[in-house]
């Protein structure tokens, strides 16, 4: 008798993170979404059990030679489970491109479009004579060159010389395709002198020269003042000889004496002087550091490449044609118009290069369909890898793997509606489809109510988050999701929730009575000429389609004008700031690179626990002070883990593995540091408390009292105090930044959200609405760039482009209450008042 093919995968007691002790089945062969709040417990089922379980299965199978080159999985906290088949993941943040990567590196699209261009490419030879392709020009780029044969080496039909045409190594900008003075880039850069010394009515020894003030470079005024200079009168008032020197002065050794703040004086032989441009050219050179880059980046001015036209190739290569086209010219296509290229160059070709053709040009349209169908569309192969938006990023991951037409693979979608236009959330649905259908299985980890209703079957769980979540609250098909009472997506999907979290108007001039900040714009990526405003201390959203140019407005234009009123972008015709003095930035990132950041650690709260322990009598008496109660001093933290709480293990040929330390059990402090005790708990007892149990415990300490309650009001009650803040996910961390601003005045301040609504449930959309009302109440404005419906339903003030994305964005499409842009002919106009009618907002 034969067995019955396992149609499910089983599993039982997993308890990964704060899951606790489930047991789940999961159809194989479907679409299945998993819903939760934020910090329930969803992504630890997908990523931590399901992904890392199946890859590591996988992984095991393979030879140990293998598996130490492979980045190394550790066994799941699962008792058991069964029928689980290999996994691959896309993951909520890919990681971001570097300065050399585009769109065509990223897609290997570039890669075909290289061989397309050297073997069904016209070259020109020396003497100027254009040749049409021939299947012998082809043939030639695959010679070995043996000495007798030469690869590429053809022989002009008009001239009769001899030459070699270009491979498709010769057309990579990364390597010998590089253009000779940007070395492939793009991008020139030059040190704008304005920013070395943006006062000078101010001395050296005041701190005229900024690029002094980068890190290590503190001691340089002395020198100046070794070699002569006078310090303490203005830069502006310094000979023109002297101002050259420290412009442009030689390195040159002094002897100085540097006093301290103690009253002590340093003494330095061999002291080296820097002019004001080496330090920060000598800076960079020698760093590797992403933060100091970025702080150094700020001394450039940055230009196209006057050589490469910013296209990156060396322009040698453009005497390469494609029909009547340059690599260049192909790569800065947008992708539909590359789609609509690939029959003109079929046309081109002589009949007998068809099948040669057929076979290059077939895998570059297979390259480009999912990103098509992804809503991509707009993307040039030539836009860099580092503009491309969070979204834009995971979607042409998932195209990649959608190209493998695989079978009987578990994939594991960790958020993939992040950056989609409600347009494009249909495309992603059928590509998801598409992937079920070739035979596999799809997990997604999503809020979209969208998505989740064309899912197969949904897993919720919750009911809360942190240690109130981490249980299967209801599972099933959507219809019997929109039946059951304790489903928390259901409302927002059958339209029984309420939408309306503040209090908005749709009356445009009184949004404006508190004044309002201006913008103008002319040509800038695809933004041709655009005027607009932003009502202070109102909540405004920039929507649109994906690649419509809302960061362009938000993230080049308007921040940078705003930091410097008197010199904006060059781009920016106008800009008022209407009375804006600060302005915040506020993203959904990981706070922190390890376990050492915690939530105490990040607020106040560890600080002032600190205080209060070594004010203890015991502590005075043992002579413990504020350095003995941080993990992160040698003082006080456990010897064997060096305060991290865990030490790992390193098992010759199996992947290094964690677990509790066992001297400290945990608590990261030393023995000694662990007896003394402040109302019967220690400090890592205390560590051990989550925000709403430690509100009572510090009821008359006001300090940590007010951080508290300003946590529990955020809606992060659940986390611990000693909650690594690595851990957490992108809502509970963008919480967490915004907590350090609420209950204190922010008037004259701006808050810059990008997307907050990544990783959120639209129950904690609702939170994060009430923490937005929070800062306006306080005198704030904030301006955030959103797709999710249920944001742009609650903003005061909506400013809507398109039309689509690329050359077809860049515009207006409608601005005004979520009202007003609802009766617009907008694409995103349509969505809201379609959202709008299944809510019946206008009849509550």
């Amino acid at each position: 008798m034969t067995e019955k093919i396992p149609n499910q995968i089983e599993i039982i007691g997993a308890k990964v993170n704060n899951l606790k002790n489930v047991d789940v089945n999961i159809p194989l062969n479907k679409l299945v979404a998993i819903s939760g709040k934020s910090g329930s417990g969803k992504s630890s089922l997908a990523m931590g059990v399901l992904y890392s379980e199946g890859m590591r299965r996988y992984v095991s199978s393979l030879s140990t030679y293998t598996r130490r080159r492979l980045s190394q999985v550790q066994e799941t906290d699962v008792t058991s489970i069964k029928h689980i088949p290999s996994a691959i993941a896309l993951k909520q943040r890919p990681g971001i491109p570097d300065v050399r990567s585009t769109v065509g590196t990223v897609t290997e699209a570039l890669n075909v479009l290289r061989l397309i261009f050297s073997r069904l490419g016209s070259p020109r030879c020396p003497n100027g004579h254009q040749i049409p392709p021939t299947l012998e020009i082809a043939k030639s780029m695959d010679l070995p060159n043996d000495g007798v044969s030469h690869m590429g080496e053809i022989k002009c039909p008009v001239c009769g010389v001899i030459f070699n045409a270009f491979s498709a190594e010769d057309f990579a900008f990364n390597s010998y395709g590089a253009c000779p003075t940007c070395d492939g880039t793009g991008m020139t850069r030059q040190i704008d002198a304005r920013k070395l010394i943006p006062d000078p009515s101010l001395s050296i020894k005041d701190g005229a020269i900024n690029s002094w003030k980068v890190p290590g470079r503190a001691f340089l005024p002395y020198v100046a003042e070794a070699a002569g200079i006078d310090i303490n009168v203005p830069f502006n008032k310094l000979s023109a000889e002297d101002q050259n020197f420290i412009l442009h002065g030689e390195v040159k050794e002094y002897a100085i004496n540097i006093p301290t703040k103690t009253g002590k004086v340093f003494h330095m032989d061999h002291a080296k002087f820097e002019n004001a441009y080496n330090a920060i050219e000598d800076t960079l050179a020698n760093t590797n550091n992403p933060r100091t880059i970025k702080r150094l980046n700020k001394f450039y001015v940055f230009s196209t490449c006057p050589t490469c036209h910013g296209s990156r190739f060396n322009p040698k290569l453009f005497t390469q044609l494609l029909v009547d086209r340059n690599i260049a010219e192909v790569s800065d296509m947008e992708m539909d118009q590359l789609v609509k290229f690939i029959p003109q160059i079929r046309t081109w070709l002589p009949d007998d290069m068809n099948e040669l053709a057929d076979r290059l040009l077939v895998e570059l349209s297979e390259l480009l369909t999912p990103l098509m169908n992804l809503g991509l569309d707009y993307l040039t192969l030539s836009r860099a890898g580092n503009t491309l938006s969070t979204g834009e990023l995971q979607r042409i991951q998932l195209s990649r793997t959608l190209r493998t037409e695989t079978t009987g693979v578990l994939y594991v979608l960790d958020e993939p509606s992040i950056g989609l236009h409600p347009a494009n959330v249909e495309g992603l649905i059928t590509i998801m489809r598409d992937l079920v259908n070739q035979g596999n299985s799809v997990v997604v980890v999503d809020h979209d109510p969208a998505i989740i209703a064309a899912a197969d079957h949904v897993i919720e769980i919750g009911p809360d988050s942190g240690n109130r979540g981490g249980e299967v609250i209801t599972q099933g098909s959507v219809d019997e999701l929109l039946k059951n009472k304790y489903s928390l997506i259901a409302p927002f999907i059958k339209g029984s929730a309420d939408l309306i979290q503040r209090p908005i108007k749709n009356d445009t001039e009184k949004i404006f009575k508190s004044g309002k900040i201006e913008l103008g714009m002319q040509h800038y990526h695809n933004i041709q000429k655009l005027n607009t405003q932003f009502p202070i201390n109102k909540f405004s959203v920039i929507s649109g389609f994906s690649g419509a140019g809302k960061s362009t407005l938000l993230f080049d234009a308007l921040i940078p004008a705003l930091a410097d009123l008197k010199n904006p972008p060059e781009f920016v015709t106008k800009i008022k700031s209407g009375n804006i003095k600060h302005v915040y930035s506020i993203d959904a990132t990981p706070i922190g690179k390890n376990i050492r950041s915690t939530l105490a650690t990040y607020t106040n709260i560890l600080d002032e626990l600190r205080e209060l322990f070594a004010k203890l009598p015991e502590s005075i008496e043992k002579n413990f002070d504020k350095k003995y109660f941080s993990y992160n001093l040698k003082e006080g933290a456990c010897p064997t883990c060096n305060g991290t709480g865990e030490i790992g293990l390193d098992i010759q040929y199996l992947p290094e593995m964690q677990q509790v330390c066992p001297t400290c059990n945990g608590a990261r402090y030393n023995h000694d540091v662990l007896q003394i005790k402040w109302n019967g708990r220690n400090i890592a007892d205390i560590l051990k408390f989550n925000v709403t149990s430690a509100i009572p415990f510090f009821k008359h300490q006001p300090k940590i009292l007010k951080t508290l309650q300003v946590l529990e009001d955020m809606g992060l009650g659940y986390l611990p105090l000693g909650e690594s803040t690595v851990t957490l996910s992108g809502g509970e961390s963008q919480r967490l930044r915004l907590s350090k601003y609420i209950k204190t005045s922010q008037k004259g301040t701006l808050f810059v959200f990008d997307e907050p609504s990544i990783g959120l449930h639209p129950l904690d959309v609702q939170v994060l609405l009430h923490v937005i009302q929070n800062l306006i109440e306080q005198g704030g404005t904030v301006i955030a760039i959103e797709h999710d419906l249920d944001i742009i339903e609650n903003a005061d003030y909506v400013i809507d482009m398109g039309p689509s994305g690329g050359s077809h964005g860049g515009k207006i499409m409608a601005q005004g209450s979520p009202k007003e842009v609802s009766e617009s002919n907008s694409l995103t106009g349509r969505f809201i008042r379609e959202q709008r009618t299944l809510f019946k907002v206008d009849e509550k």
